[in-house]
């Protein structure tokens, strides 16, 4: 007897269900594999350091005081884009980078992920790896807002500090602003589902590697292994940069501690026609973006009487690749007048 047409359907969603989830399961077996598999290829370069019930990756080189600590920026890579500076600054004083909770090789945290929980984390891990100050912060595009906010709760702790084309409080309605153009969401759909599917395997499969030839080619490799797991964590913090900005903007006055501010300065023309048309933006609005951005850099120098301020004509924003030496230059100037300051009487 022939199946009627309703049975025939239903007997293909079935099946077709079935597939789906065995489909499901194999991804979520590949993904469980995959991660033992870059737990052991690469393994953590510095310490696993508990705070209460979760670990955090705390990477620390060299001998001295004050203790330089390196903030990134808001992304999956984490500590390893410091690498180029880390390895010159640790010739000279002690230097940690690390990994915010659930980046690369930190525990993910429960709860809200904006700049207060950040440096109660960061203070957490400090003092748990014994780590002691006096800290001379650094802190990359996002990680500037991040510093000011553990400066703002633990200010006597802090001893100088360097801003590496830092995010502004205002910079999100300013720039908007300046382009004509609406804040954009911090985290298109694509990458919302992405980070939703991470345990079956899928952003494993989709997302492209890191390319990164500033960093040896294992240190890349490392970055694009741990990128899925990452996603989350990273999406979590863009969920709240305006309350992480907000916090930030209630302090901005560091009396003569002692800053440097380095800023980006490319010119439109300097940057390819691939990377022009990635921008979204016309020259004019590219223009007026960075007129905008030059004005908040300058700002954010102001907010210290005992302060630099560099712009950097040939980089872009992620100057701890592009112009690492100049980042180690600030650090050590920074470097030396905390010291002259600890040594006065």
């Amino acid at each position: 007897m022939r199946l009627s047409f309703s049975r025939w359907v239903k007997r293909v969603a079935i099946t077709i269900s079935i597939l789906a989830v065995a489909l499901v399961s194999i991804g979520g077996f590949y993904e469980q594999a995959a991660r033992n598999r870059v737990a052991k290829d690469f393994p953590a370069p510095g310490r696993l350091v508990d705070i209460g019930g979760r670990q955090i990756h705390l990477n620390c080189k060299g001998q001295g005081t004050p203790l330089v600590v390196l903030e990134a920026g808001a992304d999956t890579s984490g500590s390893p884009l410091w690498q180029p500076v880390q390895e010159q600054v640790a010739r000279f004083t002690r230097v940690c980078s690390y990994d915010r909770a659930g980046i690369m090789w930190s525990d993910p945290a429960k709860g809200r992920r904006n700049s207060r929980a950040i440096a109660e984390d960061l203070h957490k891990v400090l003092r748990a790896a014994n780590e002691q100050p006096p800290y001379v912060l650094v802190g990359a595009s996002m990680g500037g807002p991040y510093v000011m906010t553990f400066t703002k709760y633990y200010r006597k702790e802090v001893a100088g500090m360097v801003l590496v084309d830092a995010s502004h409080p205002e910079q999100t309605a300013r720039l908007a602003q300046a382009t004509d153009e609406p804040a954009s969401d911090p985290i298109p759909f694509v990458f919302r589902a992405l980070s939703a599917t991470a345990w079956t395997g899928l952003p494993r499969l989709v997302l492209p590697d890191a390319e990164i030839p500033e960093l040896p080619s294992q240190t890349a490799k490392a970055i694009t292994a741990y990128q899925p797991t990452s996603l989350k964590a990273a999406f979590a913090e863009a969920a709240v940069f305006e309350e992480s900005l907000s916090e930030a903007g209630t302090f901005r006055t560091l009396d003569n501690l002692p800053l440097a501010v380095l800023s980006r300065g490319k010119p439109w023309s300097a940057f390819s026609e691939a990377e022009q048309t990635a921008s979204g933006l016309t020259r004019e609005q590219f223009n007026r973006a960075e007129a905008a951005w030059a004005s908040m850099q300058a700002e954010e120098a102001s907010w210290s009487s005992n302060s630099t301020h560099q712009v950097l004509a040939d980089s872009s924003h992620v100057m701890q690749l592009e112009r690492p030496d100049a980042v180690i230059a600030a650090i050590k100037d920074v470097f030396g007048k905390a010291t002259s300051a600890e040594a006065s009487p």
